[in-house]
This record gives structure tokens, sequence and C-alpha cells, in this order.
């Protein structure tokens, strides 16, 4: 998973949806000390977006291609959206998010053409082809792969992304050809990654 990581992104061009997901915080194998520890299966403290909800936020192109990335905890700031995906965003593309201020900031940033789509208002489709539903429908499908593995430690969960990104780029080809081409990509690339290292990061 790591080489995985490592292949980095293609970028997005033309129309680019974008918007973010959030998983609870887990400090699975470590000591906490910033919080109460907690069960499998409690509920958080705070309810709704808090600083103990991690951000993933994703951006896809309607040629298919994904970013998928964490970015930090709670609600996440223009600049953390920039850190994860603005230099994979083509300056040509448009921007199609939701109403919230961070995006229209980020896109003001990085100089994008920019759509807003308002879902609290049961907008779905603005002008017959602005829509965020890519997107939306990859949190969902991330959010079931995700439930196989009853929580994963927020240190790796870049890693874990980067293999859902994998297998939804080739998901429509054959399983055992797909398990190959993986293996021949991630030794494409030199990455020098120790045990110790990734227990440390």
């Amino acid at each position: 998973m790591n080489a995985l990581g490592s292949l980095g992104f293609d970028q997005l061009h033309g129309i680019v949806e974008s918007d973010e997901t959030f998983f609870r915080e887990s400090m699975k194998g470590h000591e906490v000390t910033h919080r109460k520890a907690k069960k499998r299966g409690e509920k958080d403290e705070k309810r709704g977006i808090s600083n103990l909800k991690i951000a993933v936020v994703v951006a896809q192109d309607r040629n298919g291609n994904v970013i998928a990335r964490k970015a930090g905890t709670g609600r996440v700031k223009a600049e953390e959206i920039d850190t994860v995906i603005g230099e994979y965003i083509h300056p040509s593309a448009l921007l199609c998010t939701d109403t919230a201020t961070n995006y229209k900031k980020f896109a003001k940033i990085k100089g994008l053409q920019h759509e807003t789509v308002n879902e609290r208002q049961k907008q779905r489709v603005k002008k017959g082809i602005y829509h965020i539903q890519h997107v939306n429908n990859f949190h969902n499908r991330l959010k079931t792969w995700m439930e196989r593995f009853q929580g994963v430690a927020t240190k790796y969960l870049d890693n874990y992304l980067y293999w859902f990104r994998w297998l939804e780029l080739g998901k429509n080809v054959a399983f055992e050809n797909r398990v190959e081409q993986m293996f021949i990509s991630v030794c494409q690339k030199s990455n020098y990654t120790t045990v110790e290292m990734l227990r440390s990061s």
C-alpha cells in the first residue's frame, strides 16, 4: 500500500468534482493521551463534525481520474484542500463543489473556474452538467469497503485510500490481471521504506 502511494496521481482535467468525507480518529497501537480511549462501536463524545473526525478530501474528473487523501481533523480549511489536491488540478479545469466557503476560497487561491451545487436546497444538477454525484458515490463505496477493516489506524489511512483508489481505477479489469498489474506498478519506482519507518510515522 505504501508503494502504491509512491506512484503519485495523474492531473485532473475538465470538470473536477470535489468534496470531503469523514472517518473516526483511530489510535490503534498507540496510547491515547489527548482524549478518553474508546471501545469498538462506542460513539464519539462530540456529535457531527469535530476534531475527533478525520477529513478525507476526494477530487475526481469526468475521465475517472481520482485523488483521495487525508486532509486534517474537523472542518477542512482551504489551505488543507490546496495541500492535498491543489497541485493535481490542471489550471484550465473547472471545479465543481457544494456551496461550502472553504472550496470557494480554494478555487480563488488556485484561480480556478468554480461552479457550486446547493445540495441543501435539493439541487442535484446545475445547468444540466454540474454536479458532485461521482464524488458522493465514491464516498459511499469507500465507506462500505472500509467497514471490513473495523477501523483503520489514522496514521495508515492514506495507504488504505491508495489501495481503494487502485481498486476503483481497475474495477473493469479481471481480478487476476488487476493483481498482476498492481505488483508490476509498485515495482516501477524505487521506494526505500522499512518496517521501523512505518511504525514510527
